[in-house]
């Protein structure tokens, strides 16, 4: 068995942050997105993968290394341009060759591990295993179509959906999927659709099965993906305190603060995590809060949030909330105009006040 990682596509969905940093890095609890996929592709006893990453990029290969730190081997396989799901498959057959093999999309997250799939995948002796997760807004994903407990169709992003469940970012195959992504023509968006691969594998009379998720599971396409996916992660942190913390400040719950980070004078509710050589004064930080190394908070409340590396957060009046805010990002209460708002925005930025 191996696993064909997808790390490319543009994260259009999460511009600004995408516009200079892979979506597949962006970190949850201070962890890149991809770490978590091949953690639980190294967990199921995997040990050959393959990363199918953006031609025009490095970005991916020099953050990931050679795998040895998640006891794999990688294989890099450059896509020169988005064309689909299937199309990602389509690149992997030289690397996959007659093998059986998990198709992770390298921006979903799921708890569990993906072992259960594979064993589920063996057992029943399937041609394509799809992973199905109940959601609220099955339009956004491929939908199957049941009858009789068995997938008789899959439809890419329909308008009337025929079931409320999403075909979930992980699949199993054998070497059948090759010849469905050979034979597909683009669909109306341009792109070669995973979807009608899996339809052609029922019209074929392959055997196409599947396993629900149960747990939680998180496609990172959407600023809200991320935050709930970052929620979700910090609630089973495990309590570490690297960092100092004054005898004027308050940590309750639980709260991960990283090597060289100071609290001084505030609160900090967790489940929190900061990162290392931070530093959080006269500030509170709220539940399901990220921080990244290197940060300042001084005179200001954030919760529920992403904050990642380098940033600079000083005296802000008002809460921040469910919001990312990117590398190296300053912002500072105003002193030559009081009650007058200040930005620097770049291009697809969103801001809201109030």
């Amino acid at each position: 068995m191996k696993a064909l990682l997808a790390s490319g596509g543009r994260g259009t969905r999460l511009r600004p942050i995408t516009h200079t940093q892979n979506k597949h890095l962006i970190p949850i609890a201070n962890k890149p997105i991809l770490h978590y996929a091949l953690e639980a592709i190294a967990a199921s006893g995997i040990r050959e993968v393959g990363i199918v990453h953006n031609a025009d990029s490095q970005e991916v290969p020099n953050n990931i290394g050679d795998g040895s730190r998640w006891g794999i081997v990688i294989t890099y396989i450059p896509q020169e341009a988005p064309g689909g799901l299937a199309q990602v498959v389509r690149l992997g057959e030289d690397f996959v060759g007659s093998d059986d093999f998990v198709f992770y999309l390298g921006d979903n997250m799921v708890v569990g591990g993906i072992a259960r799939f594979i064993d589920q995948f063996k057992a029943r002796k399937c041609d394509c295993l799809l992973t199905l997760a109940q959601v609220k807004d099955p339009e956004r994903f491929g939908v199957p179509e049941m009858r009789e407990g068995r997938i008789v169709r899959v439809e890419e992003k329909p308008k009337h959906p025929k079931s409320g469940y999403a075909v979930a970012g992980i699949y199993v195959y054998n070497k059948s999927i090759f010849e469905a992504v050979r034979n597909l023509k683009p669909s109306e968006r341009g792109e070669l659709e995973i979807s009608d691969a899996h339809q052609y594998l029922i019209d074929h009379g392959k055997k196409v099965d599947f396993c629900e998720i149960t747990g939680w599971w998180k496609d990172t396409g959407k600023p809200e993906d991320l935050l709930e996916a970052n929620r979700l992660v910090l609630e089973h942190l495990e309590a570490r305190l690297d960092g100092s913390v004054d005898a004027s400040s308050t940590i309750s719950g639980t709260v991960v603060l990283g090597s060289g980070s100071r609290v001084v004078n505030s609160t900090i509710l967790g489940p929190v995590i900061l990162g290392n050589n931070c530093v959080v004064q006269d500030s509170t930080i709220g539940p399901f809060t990220s921080i990244g190394d290197n940060t300042e908070i001084r005179s200001s409340e954030i919760e529920f949030s992403i904050v990642l590396e380098r940033c600079r957060i000083h005296g802000v009046k008002k809460r921040l909330k469910g919001s990312i805010i990117g590398y190296d990002v300053e912002i500072n209460e105003t002193e030559s105009q009081p009650g007058v708002h200040c930005f620097i925005i770049g291009d697809q930025s969103r801001v809201e006040v109030g």
